[in-house]
C-alpha cells in the first residue's frame, strides 16, 4: 500500500542530507537516513519538561483552591478530606513523574500517556469532591486532552477524549447511585463530553499546522545553510578583495584576496577596520562623510590599491562593503584589453605595410646602383633605406606579436640547445668568446617549450645586454646561466651583463609596449619576449645585479 510522506519527512530527509553532506557520506540521491525518533519527534525531552512544570503549577493552584484558609473558595466542599487526599496522591505522583523525566525511563510516549490518564483520574476525583459536576472542575479534563494531543503528535487524542468523557459520565452515575446531596446533570457531562472531542481535534489539527510550520523552517534553514555556504565560497574565492563593516567599522566579513591586498594575515570578525589598515580605515572616514562617496586610490604599503564602497543602509552610519583591487593589476588588465582589440588591426595593417614597404626598398637599392647619383642623393637614399629597415623591423615585430598563442611546443635537451643558440649568436655578431659566456648547470634539463619562440625570447635579451651590457672604458661581456632551483624544483635561465643597469624609476615600465629609451628602438623588444614566455608557460623577470650591470630571469616551471 502506497503511503503520502508527511511535511515532517521532507524535512528529516533534507537535515539528513546535510548531515550527509557535512560527514561525507551520501546525500541526495541515496536512500535517507533517519535520525533517532527520539531525537526528531515529539514529545522531546524539552516538552516532557514543560509539562512536568505545568503538572506542577497546577498542583499549587489546586492546593490553593481547596485551602481551608480562603474565606470565599473558587469551589464547592463537598468532602474536603478526600479532597486532600487526592491532591496529596497528585503531588507525590508528580514528583515521581519527574524523577522518570530525569532518569529517562519509561519511554517518553509512555510517560505522557502516564501523565494524561493520572490527571484524568485525579481531575474527575476532584471535581466529585468539589461537590460534582457544578463545581466548574470538569474543563481542568479538557486542558489534559490538549495536552495529550499536542504531546503525541495527534496520536490517542480521540482516545484521551472518549476516557475523559467516560470519566465524567462515570461520575455523573457514581454520583447518582450514591444518593448523595451531588448535583447530577447528564446533560452537562454530554456536552462536556462534546467538548472534550472538539478539543481532541482541534488539538490535533493544531498541532498538524506546527509541525509543518517547523517542517517548512527546517527546509528553509537548510536552503539558507546551504545559500550562506555557497556564498561564502565565492566571496573567498573570487579575484577581488572584499570587506564588510559595520556601523562601528568593525570587520563582519573579510575574503582572502582582501588579506593578500593589504599584507595582513587572517583576522576575527569584530577586529575595528583601523588595526587592520589605518590608511583604509581614514579613506573610509572621508568617504563617509562626504555627500557623494567615490572610488579612490590608497596606498596601502608599496601597493596602489583601487578601493570603492558601497553603503548596506540609507545612512552614513550603516555597514558599507569595501571592493579593493590592485590598481596596477587593473591598469594591466585595461591594457591587454586595449591591446587585444589594436591587435588584430595592427595586424592587417602591418600585412598591407609590407607589400609597399617592399617595393620602397627594391626601389632604393636599385637607385642605389645608378652610376649618374651625387654623394647628397646616395645620403638620400640611404635614409630611405634605414628608415625602410625600421618598419620592416617593426612590422616583424608586430607580426610576431600576434602569433603568440601559435606555440609548436617540442621537447629539448636545454643544456645542448644553449650551445647551439651561443654558438651561432657568436657568429651572427661576430663576437669573440669571451663577450658571449655560457654557464651551465651539470644536471640535464629536458623541458617543452616552442623552439622559435626561445629562440627569439634570448635573441631579444643577448641583443638588449649586448646594446647596454657596457661600461665606459670596458668590453662588453654576456653571460648565459642555467641553473637549477631543487628546493622549488624549477629552472632559472638568465642573461646576464655588467652594465650601468636599468634606472629603478623606469623598471616597471620596461616589459611595457612601445617603451624604449633608445631613439630608434621600436620598444616591442622586452613586451613580445614576456607575451611569448608566457605563452610558453614560462615567466620572465628582471633583476637587478650588484653592484653594477642587469639579470633577466627565464622561470621554467617543474614539469608535471
Amino acid at each position: 500500500m502506497d503511503t503520502q510522506s508527511s511535511p515532517t519527512d521532507h524535512a528529516l530527509a533534507s537535515a539528513n542530507d546535510s548531515v550527509a553532506a557535512d560527514r561525507g557520506t551520501p546525500g541526495v540521491g541515496d536512500r535517507p537516513r533517519r535520525l533517532p525518533l527520539d531525537a526528531t519527534h515529539y514529545p522531546t525531552r524539552g516538552a516532557l519538561r514543560w509539562l512536568f512544570l505545568f503538572r506542577l503549577l497546577m498542583v499549587v493552584g489546586l492546593v490553593l483552591a481547596f485551602s481551608p484558609t480562603v474565606v470565599e473558595p473558587a469551589v464547592g466542599r463537598y468532602e474536603t478530606e478526600l479532597a486532600w487526599n487526592i491532591l496529596v496522591a497528585y503531588a507525590v505522583l508528580v514528583l515521581i513523574s519527574g524523577l522518570g523525566l530525569s532518569l529517562g525511563r519509561p519511554r517518553r510516549s509512555t510517560q505522557v500517556q502516564l501523565a494524561i490518564f493520572i490527571d484524568i483520574a485525579t481531575f474527575t476525583a476532584l471535581m466529585h469532591a468539589a461537590g460534582g459536576i457544578s463545581s466548574g472542575l470538569g474543563i481542568l479534563l479538557a486542558v489534559s486532552v490538549a495536552a495529550g494531543a499536542l504531546m503525541m503528535e495527534g496520536r490517542l487524542s480521540l482516545f484521551f477524549a472518549a476516557v475523559a468523557a467516560l470519566a465524567i459520565i462515570s461520575q455523573q452515575i457514581y454520583a447518582s447511585f450514591l444518593g448523595a446531596d451531588i448535583r447530577t446533570s447528564f446533560t452537562q457531562a454530554g456536552f462536556l463530553g462534546l467538548l472534550y472531542f472538539a478539543v481532541a481535534l482541534l488539538s490535533h489539527v493544531l498541532y498538524r499546522r506546527i509541525r509543518s510550520a517547523e517542517a517548512l523552517a527546517a527546509r528553509r534553514k537548510v536552503d539558507i545553510d546551504d545559500l550562506a555556504k555557497l556564498s561564502e565560497f565565492v566571496i573567498h574565492s573570487i579575484g577581488t578583495g572584499i570587506l564588510v563593516a559595520d556601523g562601528e567599522r568593525r570587520l563582519r566579513l573579510v575574503n582572502e584576496a582582501a588579506l593578500d591586498l593589504m599584507a595582513a594575515e587572517r583576522v576575527s570578525p569584530g577586529v575595528s577596520l583601523n588595526e587592520l589598515s589605518p590608511e583604509l580605515c581614514d579613506w573610509l572616514a572621508d568617504q563617509v562623510q562626504s555627500p557623494h562617496p567615490k572610488d579612490g586610490l590608497i596606498r596601502i604599503g608599496e601597493r596602489e590599491i583601487w578601493a570603492s564602497i558601497r553603503l548596506l543602509g540609507d545612512f552614513r552610519a550603516s555597514g558599507v562593503i569595501i571592493y579593493l583591487r590592485d590598481n596596477q593589476e587593473a591598469i594591466e588588465e585595461a591594457q591587454q584589453i586595449k591591446l587585444a582589440s589594436l591587435g588584430t588591426l595592427t595586424a592587417s595593417i602591418a600585412h598591407n605595410i609590407r607589400n609597399p614597404l617592399s617595393s620602397i626598398s627594391h626601389a632604393a637599392q636599385l637607385l642605389a646602383e645608378s652610376s649618374h647619383l651625387d654623394a647628397d642623393d646616395q645620403h638620400l637614399i640611404e635614409i630611405v633605406r634605414r628608415n625602410s629597415g625600421r618598419i620592416e623591423e617593426t612590422v616583424e615585430s608586430v607580426l610576431e606579436l600576434s602569433r603568440r598563442n601559435q606555440i609548436d611546443p617540442q621537447e629539448i635537451d636545454l643544456k645542448h640547445w644553449l650551445q647551439s643558440f651561443a654558438h651561432e649568436l657568436r657568429e651572427s655578431k661576430a663576437l669573440a668568446e669571451t663577450a658571449l659566456l655560457v654557464d651551465l648547470d651539470s644536471a640535464p634539463t629536458q623541458i617543452q617549450v616552442d623552439t622559435r619562440h626561445l629562440h627569439q625570447i634570448l635573441a631579444n635579451l643577448c641583443e638588449n645586454a649586448l646594446a647596454h651590457g657596457g661600461i665606459d672604458g670596458q668590453d662588453v661581456s654576456v653571460q648565459i646561466r642555467l641553473e637549477r632551483r631543487e628546493e622549488r624544483g624549477e629552472a632559472w635561465l638568465e642573461v646576464r651583463d655588467r652594465g650601468p643597469g636599468i634606472a629603478p624609476g623606469i623598471v616597471k615600465e620596461i616589459f611595457s609596449p612601445f617603451f624604449t629609451t633608445k631613439s630608434q628602438g621600436t620598444g616591442l623588444g622586452l613586451y613580445i619576449a614576456r607575451e611569448l614566455a608566457e605563452s610558453n608557460g614560462l615567466r620572465l623577470v628582471y633583476e637587478p645585479v650588484r653592484p653594477t650591470g642587469s639579470c633577466f630571469r627565464l622561470i621554467i616551471p617543474a614539469a608535471d
